[in-house]
C-alpha cells in the first residue's frame, strides 16, 4: 500500500514548489482513496486512525515524504523520488473477502486516473475557457504526475498495489508462492526497496516514460 512516486522535472523555483504541491496533494489523495475503500467495505482501521483526512502532514513518512524529496529538489538533480505513510488496513475486516483486498489496493491508482481525465479534460476545453498558461502548464503536469502515480503503482511488485491486485486473480498454488515472495521482500527492509529503485531507473525507466507520455498525449491531445 506504499505509495511510491517518480518525477522528472527539470523547472525550478517557485513553479517547481507548486507543481511539489500538486504532486503531495495526489499522493495525500491516493492514499486516502485506499482508507475509503476499506471503510466502504467494512474495515474502519484508517478512519479510526484518524488517516481519512487531506492534510498532508496525517500520511507524511519523515525520510520518504520530507527528506529524501526535499534533498532531491534542493540539489536539483532533476529526480523526485519519496513515498507516503501506507494507509492502515485489516484485510481480515472486509466484507467481501475474495475481491477486498483487489478493490481496496486499486482504489489509489483509479483516483489518479480520474484526476488525470479531469484535467485532461480541461485541457482540451481550454480554448473556449480563456484559461492562463500557467494554469494550463500546471494542468498538464498534474495529468502527467497522476498518470505516474497510477501505472507505477500498478506495477506488480510488493509492495506496490499492483502486486496485491495480481494476487487476486492468480490461483490459489501462484497466489500463496507470490505472498513468500512479498513476504521475502519484507524482510529484506530498505535493501528490497534500494534494489527496486535501481532496476527501476536503470533498467524499466526508459520504458516506463514512453509509456506514460503516450498515454499523456492520448488524454490531452498534445505532446509533454
Amino acid at each position: 500500500m506504499l505509495s511510491y512516486f517518480v518525477y522528472f522535472s527539470s523547472i525550478m523555483e517557485i513553479t517547481t514548489l507548486i507543481i511539489i504541491a500538486a504532486l503531495v496533494m495526489s499522493i495525500v489523495i491516493h492514499e486516502v482513496a485506499h482508507g475509503f475503500m476499506a471503510n466502504w467495505l467494512g474495515d474502519p482501521t484508517a478512519r479510526l486512525a484518524g488517516r481519512l483526512t487531506l492534510n498532508p502532514v496525517s500520511h507524511a513518512d519523515p525520510i520518504g515524504s520530507v527528506i529524501l524529496p526535499g534533498f532531491l529538489a534542493l540539489t536539483g538533480s532533476g529526480l523526485l523520488f519519496g513515498w507516503a505513510k501506507p494507509v492502515p488496513y485489516n484485510p481480515y475486516n472486509l466484507k467481501n473477502q475474495r475481491w477486498g483486498e483487489v478493490l481496496v489496493a486499486a482504489a489509489g491508482p483509479a483516483v489518479n486516473i480520474v484526476i488525470a481525465l479531469v484535467f485532461s479534460l480541461i485541457i482540451r476545453l481550454a480554448p473556449g475557457l480563456s484559461l492562463s498558461s500557467a494554469f494550463l502548464e500546471l494542468a498538464s503536469y498534474i495529468v502527467y504526475m497522476n498518470i505516474v502515480l497510477a501505472f507505477f503503482n500498478l506495477i506488480p511488485v510488493p509492495p506496490l498495489d499492483g502486486s496485491k491486485i495480481l494476487t487476486g486473480f492468480l490461483p490459489l498454488s501462484l497466489e500463496i508462492k507470490y505472498r513468500r515472495f512479498g513476504d521475502a521482500l519484507a524482510q529484506m527492509g530498505v535493501l528490497s526497496m534500494v534494489l527496486f529503485i535501481f532496476i527501476f531507473i536503470y533498467v524499466l525507466s526508459a520504458p516506463f516514460q514512453v509509456l506514460v507520455k503516450t498515454i499523456f498525449a492520448l488524454l490531452t491531445g498534445s505532446q509533454f
